[in-house]
């Protein structure tokens, strides 16, 4: 506040009770979440409840890149590298993402290989029976098809994998190094690594050159 004013004193808490948001019905809430979720798995069944396949991907920026989570959907290079169509992909399962783009090698590896493993599980029952598709099951003729186990769970949920190393012992070597030396000259040798280029070829041009006679 400037100069001579009036000190504030707005009353925001009259009628506080007509704002008031209360949350009795979470009980409800809870019980109604649940029958969505088994109405939903009967009329997506034999498939898994929670979704299709996802890739596995880095989370973003440089302090949770280390760990990995599940993606919107694999990439269009992925899919066929899998021996699939991205349009056949999406019917057995299979979650696509045409925006995404591999930017390394081991990352797409690692998801092809992880669709080839999905592959390797699927069972998938032909609309021809005479006709099976290279990824379907054959079934013979006149019998019954067995439905298996609804997987209620994510389908091969992705995990993150800590590998502990174990502490080393503290030599001499480590008590005389310096760390806040040893920064700033890191920083200083990549700051003036330019300038030291163009004085090293400077110099080496001047040697070249023949020197004058006094």
């Amino acid at each position: 506040m400037k100069h001579n004013n009036q000190i504030p004193n707005g009353h925001f808490h009259k009628k506080w009770q007509l704002h008031v948001r209360t949350w009795f019905d979470q009980p409800a809430r809870k019980e109604r979440r649940h029958k969505k979720r088994l109405q939903k798995a009967k009329r997506v069944a034999p498939r898994p409840a929670k979704g299709p396949l996802r890739p596995v991907v880095r989370c973003q920026t440089v302090r949770y890149n280390m760990r990995v989570r599940a993606g919107r959907g694999f990439s269009l290079d992925e899919v066929r590298a899998a021996g699939l169509n991205p349009k056949y992909a999406r019917t057995i399962g299979i979650a696509v993402d045409h925006r995404r783009r591999n930017k390394t090698t081991d990352a797409f590896q690692v998801n092809v290989q992880r669709l080839k493993q999905y592959l390797g599980k699927l069972i998938l029952y032909p609309l021809n029976k005479d006709k099976p598709k290279e990824h379907e099951t054959k079934v013979a003729s006149g019998t019954a098809p067995i439905y298996p186990t609804q997987i209620k769970t994510k389908v091969m949920p992705v995990k993150n994998r800590y590998i502990r190393e174990k502490p080393r012992p503290i030599g001499d070597d480590d008590k005389k190094f310096k760390v806040f030396q040893s920064l700033r000259m890191a920083r200083a040798d990549a700051k003036l690594i330019g300038i030291r280029e163009k004085k090293a070829k400077q110099a080496a041009e001047d040697e070249k050159k023949p020197k004058k006679e006094k």
